[in-house]
């Protein structure tokens, strides 16, 4: 964070001040958490439904706040503000205004977003300080914080856009407005929120239509409701299509990472991902795409995605245990496409080896889930997956789609919880097995990944 003044936050989010001296400066991030609080930063109390942040005001002054900013009284030095989490993106928008070198990268879409930036964060590094958040920082909380950690020399601030509705993304720019806009797919992620794909499609689209004219629009060519979406920005398109800009030829997979020619106007570069998985062609050439604009050269771009892992956890994780089983870890989150491709990757993985799916809940699909549930069970069957495990409250409908699949010859053994999977588990896996855990966050199924992943076959 760049040093504020308490009376220039103040003034900046239109609170008031108490308690505090006017003077003070604070140079540290801002946090939510007051155990994260450093020397010099800033406390946002939150009222939670379980916790409510303004009773750690006084632990995160003792850690080194210098002010807190609440929606009430604390004692504690404090800025009080109506709204705590609209006065953060008030300030995140000053520190922004004041920051006229800075180059805002935004990136949406209904899967890939995390993954994506991890990836762009990496190949603009070479050029500048790049800040980008840890895990998926998206929404009203996590973007305006990430924002806040922007100093003088940060060149480069690379920034998920979430939406659980119809101008959530347009509020994100106006706290960070990007001069690179990049939408990656619209797919069934959140239909229980949007409605319908074509709100969805509406929502991402709000990310371009706020780029400024001379901004530069990333689209994926690939998928035909991104293609189109209107922009006053210069628009660049990635994918495979032979009409892209930056895009991918001759792609193979090799034990389940992609390589591939990458090839732009300026020329052909080989490409040869460590991340697992084909669908991460597309997030590579969307980060080539973003590097290329920023300044970047192709062979230094390439070089970069040779380079490049996986930064945040919980996606496409791949560890092998000492008795041969792979586990796949890729329980953050779940919808329907990213479901596909991670089961594409399990069986590119898996190769001749037994392939296993432990599955889980996809949430907030609304009236869909089961129906989506049910397609998901049935893509694992067309895929040859030789074992199931489904668990949860969908777990009927994605045994039944698997079950019901013509020509399934694999076993789907379904369970309540995640403690009956991973006992089930501990004593039917066998060495060289190799296991995807896939769900939405919510179904707890990280704690199956984490356990298999310390466990051995029994």
């Amino acid at each position: 964070m760049i040093p504020l003044t308490v009376r220039e936050i103040a003034d900046a989010v239109g609170g008031h001040m108490s308690a505090v001296a006017p003077e003070a400066i604070v140079r540290a991030p801002a946090e939510f958490d007051s155990r994260a609080i450093t020397a010099g930063g800033m406390f946002i109390a939150l009222a939670g439904e379980r916790v409510d942040g303004h009773d750690f005001a006084e632990a995160a002054t003792r850690a080194g706040a210098v002010v807190t900013l609440a929606s009430r009284d604390v004692r504690a030095p404090a800025i009080i503000v109506d709204d705590v989490l609209q006065a953060l993106g008030k300030l995140a928008r000053y520190l922004v205004d004041r920051l006229p070198d800075l180059t805002i990268v935004g990136i949406t879409g209904s899967s890939g977003k995390t993954s994506a930036k991890d990836l762009i964060a990496q190949l603009l590094a070479p050029l500048g300080q790049t800040i980008a958040p840890p895990g998926s920082f998206n929404n009203e909380l996590g973007h305006p914080t990430t924002v806040l950690r922007a100093q003088k020399d940060t060149k480069f601030l690379v920034l998920e856009k979430g939406a659980r509705g119809p101008g959530h993304i347009s509020w994100l720019t106006e706290i960070a407005p990007p001069r690179i806009g990049v939408v990656l797919n619209v797919g069934a992620a959140h239909l229980g929120e949007f409605g319908d794909i074509e709100t969805t499609a509406q929502a991402k689209g709000e990310l371009v239509a706020a780029l400024p004219p001379e901004g530069v629009a990333v689209l994926n060519a690939d998928d035909p409701r991104v293609a189109v979406m209107s922009t006053k920005a210069r628009t660049v398109f990635f994918g495979l299509s032979a009409q892209a800009d930056v895009r991918a030829e001759n792609v193979v997979l090799h034990n389940g990472r992609a390589h591939f020619d990458l090839v732009t106007s300026a020329g052909r570069q080989a490409v040869r991902l460590k991340l697992f998985g084909e669908h991460h062609v597309s997030n590579a050439l969307a980060a080539a795409a973003v590097a290329l604009e920023a300044g970047a050269e192709l062979p230094q771009v390439a070089k970069s995605l040779n380079d490049a892992t996986a930064l945040s956890g919980g996606r496409m994780a791949v560890t092998e245990r000492p008795d041969g089983v792979t586990i796949i870890n890729d329980a953050y989150n779940a919808n329907p496409d990213s479901m596909r491709a991670a089961l594409n990757a399990l069986t590119a993985i898996a190769g001749e080896k037994r392939s296993w799916a432990v599955l889980g809940n996809m949430a907030e699909l609304g009236p869909h889930a089961q129906e989506a549930h049910q397609t998901i069970g049935a893509y694992a069957a067309e895929l040859g997956v030789d074992r199931l495990v489904v668990i949860g409250e969908n777990a009927t409908s994605i045994h039944a789609g698997a079950i019901q699949s013509p020509g399934f010859r694999g076993e789907s053994h379904q369970v309540s919880t995640a403690q009956e999977a991973l006992a089930y588990l501990t004593t039917e896996l066998r060495a060289n097995d190799v296991v995807l855990v896939k769900a939405s966050l919510s179904a707890g199924l990280q704690r199956v990944a984490l356990d298999l992943i310390a466990g051995e076959t029994a």
